[in-house]
């Protein structure tokens, strides 16, 4: 279902347009797309392969920078931040889940997920604090002192989005969350997400091209060519 209309947007993508070069010839990826996300929304992105999605999701997540047009997230424009200024915004406001983990495989479960922490003034218990809340939030609590190679694909990911939620982000950003994962861990972490959306109110924005972990969001928004198509609920 749509959120309420009443809802505050956190997200406010306008006319927004990115090209990659090959050579000197400009390769449009999207094309003046505009649209809003409400707090609390958990959106998916859908679309071919080569359609944009992952560049949009880049693009909100401020791992890229657009063309032109703006990207407010909680009312900050991030398409006018620096690139020292958006790396700072990024870890303090996004949290990333990508389809391989990208967890560290010489650090613990507990160490991966305080990486995020590393960077922030909180104290050594405060981190600590956080980090045990989010393993369990995760139900990982006795895994925390596990190497990566120790754990299923299902119980990695969840390791990553720990890391993602650890420091309590504005938006989670999810690029094919579940597609490396088999059908019973893939339904395992689309649980968990939509947990952490209807539980602890996190605005998630997923790429997927799979249309079960599609039907767990609000709003399905589609991408072809660029071009952004009529939203379904």
């Amino acid at each position: 279902m749509l959120p309420d209309q009443n809802q505050e947007i956190i997200v406010s993508v306008n006319a927004v347009s990115k090209s990659y070069y090959r050579g000197n010839q400009p390769v449009p990826v999207l094309e003046e797309i505009t649209f809003d996300i409400a707090r609390g929304e958990y959106l998916a992105l859908m679309g071919p392969s080569g359609s944009g999605k992952s560049t949009l999701l880049n693009l909100i997540a401020g791992i890229d920078t657009v063309d032109s047009g703006s990207i407010f997230v909680d009312g900050l424009d991030i398409a006018l931040l620096s690139e020292a200024e958006l790396a700072a915004w990024r870890a303090a406001n996004v949290g990333f889940i990508f389809q391989f983990y990208n967890l560290i495989p010489v650090l613990t479960a507990y160490e991966n997920i305080e990486l995020p922490l590393l960077l922030t003034a909180l104290t050594r218990r405060e981190r600590r604090e956080h980090v045990e809340t989010a393993l369990a939030v995760v139900n990982l609590t006795d895994r925390a002192e596990h190497y990566p190679s120790q754990l299923s694909g299902g119980q990695q990911q969840r390791v990553a989005i720990a890391r993602a939620i650890v420091t309590d982000p504005t938006v989670l950003v999810a690029d094919e969350p579940t597609g490396d994962l088999d059908r019973v861990s893939a339904g395992e972490i689309l649980g968990l997400m939509s947990r952490l959306n209807s539980d602890f109110g996190k605005t998630i924005i997923m790429v997927t091209h799979d249309p079960r972990a599609a039907e767990k969001a609000h709003v399905i928004r589609h991408l072809e060519k660029g071009v952004l198509s009529d939203v379904s609920t």
